[in-house]
């Protein structure tokens, strides 16, 4: 420790002269007017000193005068070389490899891309796409995007489950502004906690992460970025309204206090009171709910010194009540009058960053990050209770620099988690309290050109999972124009929160047993295993128009994992692996601008994920081997007042999927072995009025999927045999939405 103290003490002296060149480089938009262009490579000729350009297309570079070529690139555009005599302002433009002498290139920006300089497989998703859906909060968000599949997580509560790579959510480490945010007892729940409103853009990361944001990941990442209130609506109203019954209300108030400080207030509403049964099982198709969610935000810019800083607190209070139509709280609480359930979460949390950016030596940065967030869950299903709090603290602190010059750069510092956890489930208490303290170091190095890799390790400590390393390397490589070639290999170790993670178990009948207790996790070892990946972009054009083909496949070895077995119709049971577990994720992926302002895009996904039970080695159940997703967008030309037309439309189909064994229930509750595929279509109508005003109709599900008889004995739910997680597919059937966006700048 005290020798890494020595490098981090001795590593600010590493430096180049102070003077320095700032600039900006744009490219034309549909109007023939510079817009800033992110992530272009600029370097001096013969120094080996170079940088990027940040989203609005600035840069900062070091200066000497002996430095007199400066080299522009950009993927898919001229590579320009410009004489510098002094240090003036730069301005320049860059231009299409395709645009002649005589033709101006008309191009926009994409809502959602991919990445061809990063060494990680990174799609950024902007909140332009996050608007082509009913995009009513996290869980909502990927409806248009072919990397994260969503289905709903069981036949009560309407919640929306997410798998990447074929593993669910408790495998992806999802962060808001690169704080974890959604684990423990927010992990089933807690995407639907985030309104869709509240969210700037999203990096979705396939694969193993970087070990900057900790040792959980697995399957990989999502971060959502939140509005900035420096950047966001003065006033932003969003209402949304369905025929399920379900009103919404987002309202963004944001205030510039002075030149350094801005602050927001931002406003969440969700209400759904009216009770539906159109499959007459005597069971609500969706809850009634209840949500009230308040965030107050602080920005603080110094630029000129090289300080910004945020502060969120945040509020929340849900209310779910499903079950039967019958069912009256009062009354029939834990009763078998009626089958009925109530989830209530109030969650308070705070956070805070602070980053430096040396204004002389533009290299060196500091970040300082921390959050506490204190989650109550007090819940029933059925005669079944299941009762969580959770305290959770988060800190990091990180340095940024290069070793001797722009290529080599890296990132090293410290962070520290607590989890205190008090669950109630039927009559056992379950208390434990988790802590790790961890330091990391990553390396990167980038040619400027057709390579670059990442490699980082970290070290941590915990009370529960013991001292253990955490490799992960990442490797993008050109091997030629528009391409990008990637390699990535990483370890993931978590505590597995068997409860909170698998609330769905209690909305049945089925007994829960953990049937190993040497462990230190409710009697049970942590989960470890190793993510390995390859993937091939290539950009290319057809009669001129800009299209896109990936190619990804990865593999997931578990060393361990707690196996949730259902394979007992009667049971629920948790255990250690003992054999092989591995989840095996091929997509291939095609995007394409058709025509001015119609974009396709189709992805071909097959998944083999595998796991041993004590019954033998069997695919996991409800995970389609075969999906199928297209999407298909359109954009009328924007006037001059903003005024325009969008349409979108998404497909999905799904091939069968294994259903857990129901051999031991009575022949009229027999399930087949696999599902019946299913095909799904959503779609979406905006009218743009103008830069300020814009209203939206959609419907989603039009091809009117019902799954039949979701509930397993629903006329008997006090049964053996009741069981409302053998869910594959909607529930509700076809549904129509409106809504209207009023901005104020």
């Amino acid at each position: 420790m005290k020798y890494l103290l020595y490098i981090l003490l001795s590593i600010p002296a590493i430096s180049f002269s102070q003077e320095k060149i700032e600039g900006v480089i744009s490219e034309k938009n549909e109007k023939n007017e510079p817009v800033g262009l992110s992530g272009a490579n600029v370097f001096w000729v013969n120094a080996s000193i170079g940088t990027m350009t940040d989203l609005n297309g600035a840069f900062s570079i070091p200066y000497k005068k002996e430095y007199n070529q400066l080299v522009i690139s950009y993927i898919g555009y001229k590579t320009d070389t410009i004489s510098v005599n002094s240090n003036k302002r730069i301005k320049h433009i860059l231009n299409s490899k395709d645009e002649l002498d005589e033709v101006v290139i008309k191009t926009k920006k994409k809502a959602s891309t991919r990445s061809y300089l990063s060494s990680q497989n990174v799609i950024n998703v902007s909140s332009s796409e996050l608007l082509k859906a009913a995009c009513c909060n996290l869980s909502e968000s990927f409806e248009t995007n072919p990397s994260i599949d969503v289905n709903f997580a069981d036949a009560l509560t309407g919640t929306r489950e997410i798998k990447m790579l074929g593993l669910t959510s408790p495998y992806i480490l999802i962060a808001t502004e690169n704080i974890p945010s959604i684990r423990g007892a927010s992990q089933v729940y807690g995407m639907s906690f985030i309104p869709g409103t509240w969210v700037e853009s999203i990096q979705i990361t396939k694969g193993a992460g970087s070990v900057v944001n900790g040792f959980e990941s697995i399957a990989g990442q999502i971060n959502a970025e939140l509005q900035k209130p420096s950047r966001d609506n003065q006033l932003f109203l969003n209402v949304y309204g369905n025929l399920n019954g379900r009103l919404e209300l987002n309202t963004h108030l944001n205030t510039k206090i002075n030149d350094k400080w801005d602050t927001g207030l931002y406003l969440h509403s969700d209400l759904r009171n009216q009770q539906f049964d159109k499959n007459k099982d005597t069971f609500l198709d969706m809850p009634l709910q209840q949500q009230i969610n308040l965030m107050n935000r602080w920005q603080y810019t110094n630029n000129e010194k090289g300080f910004v800083g945020f502060l969120n607190i945040r509020f929340l209070n849900d209310e779910k009540q499903t079950g039967q139509i019958d069912f009256e709280p009062n009354r029939d609480q834990l009763t078998t009058n009626y089958w009925g359930s109530e989830i209530d979460t109030q969650r308070i949390e705070g956070s805070a960053k602070f980053g430096y950016v040396n204004p002389e030596i533009p290299y060196q940065s500091i970040g300082v990050q921390a959050s506490y967030s204190n989650h109550v869950q007090q819940s029933y299903f059925g005669l079944n209770i299941y009762d969580i709090t959770h305290d959770s603290f988060f800190a990091t602190a990180m340095f940024n620099s290069i070793i001797g010059d722009s290529r080599n750069k890296f990132k090293t510092g410290i962070s520290a988690t607590y989890d205190d956890y008090n669950e109630l489930v039927n009559t056992n208490i379950y208390r434990r309290s988790e802590n790790s303290f961890g330091a990391f170091f990553e390396y990167s190095y980038d040619n400027l050109g057709d390579l670059n890799l990442t490699a980082g390790l970290r070290i941590d400590t915990s009370n529960l999972l013991g001292t253990f390393l955490t490799p992960r390397v990442h490797a993008r490589y050109t091997p030629w124009e528009d391409s990008a070639f990637r390699i990535s290999a990483g370890r993931g170790k978590r505590s597995a929160n068997i409860f909170a993670e698998n609330q769905k178990m209690f909305a049945s009948s089925r007994q829960i047993n953990i049937l190993d207790s040497n462990g230190g996790i409710y009697g049970l070892d942590p989960e470890i295993a190793w993510n390995y990946g390859i993937s091939f972009s290539q950009k290319f054009n057809v009669f001129g128009k800009k299209s896109e083909i990936t190619f990804d496949y990865y593999r997931t070895d578990f060393v361990n994992q707690i196996v949730v077995d259902w394979e007992n119709p009667r049971e629920v049971n948790f255990y250690n692996l003992k054999g092989k577990s591995f989840a095996n994720s091929f997509q291939a992926e095609l995007n394409m601008n058709i025509l001015e302002g119609f974009d396709f895009r189709t992805a071909y996904k097959y998944y083999n994920v595998k796991t041993a039970y004590t019954s033998g080695n069997l695919d996991k159940p409800l995970t389609p081997k075969h999906r199928v997703f297209a999407n298909f967008s359109y954009e009328t030309l924007r006037k001059e007042n903003g005024a325009q037309w969008k349409f979108d439309t998404t497909f999905n189909w799904l091939g069968e999927q294994r259903l857990s064994s129901t051999y031991g229930n009575p022949i009229e509750y027999k399930l087949p072995e696999t599902t019946p595929t299913l095909a799904t279509l959503n779609a979406q109508v905006t009218k743009v009025f103008s830069t300020a005003f814009e209203v939206y109709l959609g419907g989603e599900n039009l091809t009117n999927e019902k799954q039949d008889n979701p509930i397993l004995n629903s006329e008997n739910p006090f049964e053996p045999t009741f069981d409302t997680t053998f869910v594959y597919g909607p529930i509700f059937g076809v549904s129509f939405y409106a809504g209207l966006r009023y901005k104020l700048n």
